[in-house]
């Protein structure tokens, strides 16, 4: 006879250890815990990785600082202005960039010690040490003065990314930096040239020229945010030229040297650019090496990614990996989703693979880039056929309430059935509303779902409704 325990206690897993305390690791060990498992985690910085210390919470708290101070400068229409002596608005709001990275730092740390504690409450325990796999169901914590096993039915490797730095232009903390070193900063650089134009490239050339700064950045491509929808990435570069930011397109960074006082970037047609100081945003590189995945069984890519599979296992048995080390999507969002996707097939749960035409990421320049599903270079290329449907929100009654003159909702319908398939926002808050519409495609909604679902007047949400309106499918 089945016990009610039994019933209601699917999950067959005694003990799972996690290598990384980032997004996958602790979403996976909140819910792994939860369905009654013995759970440890070994990180070696600190409880959140570096998504919660040096790179997503930090980022984006200076960001929306800089849209605070973009909004109290464009604020003038409002009929709000403030004075400075020669009449210009952007010299009556300084930026203390010394206050500003503390209270970064200080939100980074009060987010990593609300982690460890919401994990210590549910049993996990938490070691801070590095660990090495020594096979498929061992890891070694090295905790400084003393040695560590662990052992575990299971393991998920969860242990992230690290920036990738060019052997021509190597950060000292001090004019030369990458993106974890940017809050060590006590004062706004003057000239900040920013290398590299893609996510987050972009987001701290857009925050830094916010905060005050000269920005000058350097893009390899035709246009800034390559791979990215093309209309957005325009309307990007026009906001960045409206605000004095200099974009030098299909130029490279061949090295970066430190001067007496500041910079100097040699570019590949051996011009110079000259700064104060320089930020370095080239790519990550994921945190293999040395931790013995090849003990364990676990293969990795020709760039050190280790392989996953659409429920997160590797090649190992019990061995599972999430995050920004697998080299699916270095989104925090990803990681989390994949570190829970793996405990749910550990414990036999229902679970549904990983899908990435699902995922809807942001980009949090000024004005915010959103999407979601397939893309209109999906369309080109002929994977999907589709009709779209661009919508600009300077018709938007919200949008001109709160001065926003820039910015559109797309939306990309099925060709056909009009069935969602896709959609990008451009403006401020697409984080938000991006959200509609990746549930459309999530659960294959009909344009006319959409349209048919009541939105508040006014709101930017509005324009979304309206898009789908007007894909209206005549059956």
């Amino acid at each position: 006879m089945t016990s009610q325990q039994d019933v209601f206690a699917p999950f067959a897993l005694p003990s799972l250890a996690i290598l990384g305390g980032g997004p996958g690791g602790y979403e996976a060990a909140m819910v792994a815990a939860s369905m009654g498992a013995e759970v440890t985690i070994i990180e070696r910085s600190g409880v959140g990785g570096s998504a919660v210390l040096t790179d997503v919470v930090p980022s984006k708290t200076l960001i929306a600082t800089a849209d605070a101070m973009n909004r109290n400068v464009d604020s003038a229409e409002l009929g709000v202005s403030f004075k400075a002596a020669d009449g210009d608005p952007k010299e009556a709001i300084k930026a203390d960039l010394l206050q500003i990275n503390e209270r970064v730092l200080r939100l980074a740390k009060e987010q990593s010690t609300d982690i460890r504690r919401g994990l210590e409450a549910v049993g996990v325990k938490i070691i801070i040490g590095t660990g090495r796999l020594l096979d498929n169901r061992t890891i070694e914590v090295d905790r400084g003065e003393t040695n560590e096993i662990v052992r575990a039915d299971a393991i998920l490797v969860s242990v992230g990314a690290h920036p990738r730095e060019l052997a021509t232009a190597k950060p000292d903390g001090e004019r030369i930096f990458n993106w974890t070193q940017i809050y060590d900063l006590k004062e706004l650089p003057e000239e900040l040239i920013v290398v590299g134009s893609g996510v987050t490239g972009a987001e701290f050339a857009s925050a830094f020229n916010g905060l005050g700064s000269k920005v000058t950045l350097i893009s390899s491509r035709d246009q800034v945010l390559p791979g990215e929808d093309s209309d957005a990435a325009a309307v990007l570069e026009d906001v960045f030229a409206r605000r004095g930011l200099t974009v030098l397109s299909r130029s490279r960074a061949e090295s970066v040297q430190r001067t007496e006082h500041g910079v100097v970037v040699t570019l590949g047609d051996g011009s110079t650019v000259t700064g104060t100081h320089c930020l370095v945003c080239v790519g990550s590189i994921p945190n293999t090496t040395g931790i013995g995945l090849e003990a364990a069984g676990v293969e990795v890519t020709s760039s050190g990614h280790i392989k996953v599979d659409g429920v997160s296992r590797t090649s190992a048995p019990n061995v599972y990996a999430a995050g920004d080390c697998t080299g699916v999507f270095a989104l925090a969002s990803v990681a989390a989703m994949q570190g829970r996707i793996a405990v749910a097939h550990l414990g036999g749960d229902g679970v549904r693979p990983l899908k990435l035409k699902n995922v809807s990421s942001n980009i949090f320049t000024s004005p915010e880039i959103a999407s979601v599903g397939v893309s209109e270079a999906d369309l080109a290329s002929g994977k999907y056929q589709g009709d779209v449907l661009k919508l600009s929100l300077r018709t938007n009654a919200r949008a001109k309430m709160r001065n926003v003159d820039e910015g559109f909702i797309k939306i990309i319908a099925r060709k056909g059935s009009g069935t969602v398939i896709g959609g990008v926002v451009v403006g401020a808050g697409a984080c938000e509303l991006i959200f509609p519409i990746a549930l459309a495609v999530a659960q294959k909604l009909h344009v006319d779902d959409v349209a048919s679902t009541f939105t508040v007047y006014p709101s930017l949400s509005g324009s979304i409704s309206e898009a789908a309106r007007r894909l209206h499918v005549h059956m």
